[in-house]
């Protein structure tokens, strides 16, 4: 089924068209997580590495390896990750619960090293993070989420900000689905029930964008 054949459906069951209405994790994910404002500096570096091994792959794949690929990567505790040495990338390439693709392993342990570094240097990856929305979600007015962008100057700006870290499978595209997904902005379509509800967990720092 196409997406313009899911939408009508999908918006007279109250939801964004994008997470149709058949798959019950699918739908789980929008109702449950999806721009819902997140905070916490190891969830939001769990979701980074997530949505890099989501590049070039539908969303729903990584939600069908989510618990598996947690597992296999210890919880996506950075103090551990950072510490794999070539026996973990063997195990993991060998391990059919994820992506089994070697850049996209290696560009997680590197990004748990620079996740920690920068704690260690005082820097608040939530706060800097963010820092990109001035700190307060951003609220779009889409009646039908085909009218979001794939990208906006404050992905194209985090994008460039964390590849000048060294962090890796993170451009302007996948940097705006992450800030989507972490609640920096909500992009619910108005006839979402979402829409208003994720805006009362943003809080009344939330932005309105006309």
């Amino acid at each position: 089924m196409t997406e313009s054949e899911k939408a009508p459906t999908d918006k007279a069951n109250g939801r964004c068209g994008w997470c149709g209405a058949t798959d019950p994790l699918y739908i789980a994910y929008h109702d449950e997580e999806w721009g819902v404002p997140e905070y916490d500096a190891r969830a939001l570096w769990e979701k980074l590495v997530l949505d890099g091994f989501q590049a070039g792959l539908a969303w729903i794949t990584i939600l069908r390896k989510r618990e598996g690929m947690r597992d296999a990567f210890d919880g996506f505790d950075p103090e551990i990750v950072a510490r794999y040495d070539d026996a973990d990338r063997a195990r993991l390439l060998a391990d059919p619960r994820i992506i089994r693709s070697g850049a996209k392993i290696d560009a997680a342990i590197n990004g748990a090293r620079l996740w920690l570094e920068m704690r260690d240097n005082g820097e608040d990856f939530s706060a800097w993070l963010w820092s990109f929305v001035d700190g307060k979600p951003l609220v779009n007015q889409w009646t039908d989420f085909r009218e979001a962008p794939t990208q906006t100057p404050e992905s194209v700006a985090m994008a460039k900000a964390l590849k000048a870290r060294g962090f890796k499978f993170c451009g302007p595209v996948i940097s705006y689905a992450f800030m989507q997904a972490v609640g920096m902005v909500n992009d619910h379509q108005t006839t979402c029930f979402r829409h208003g509800e994720v805006g009362v967990a943003s809080g009344s720092g939330a932005v309105a964008k006309v």
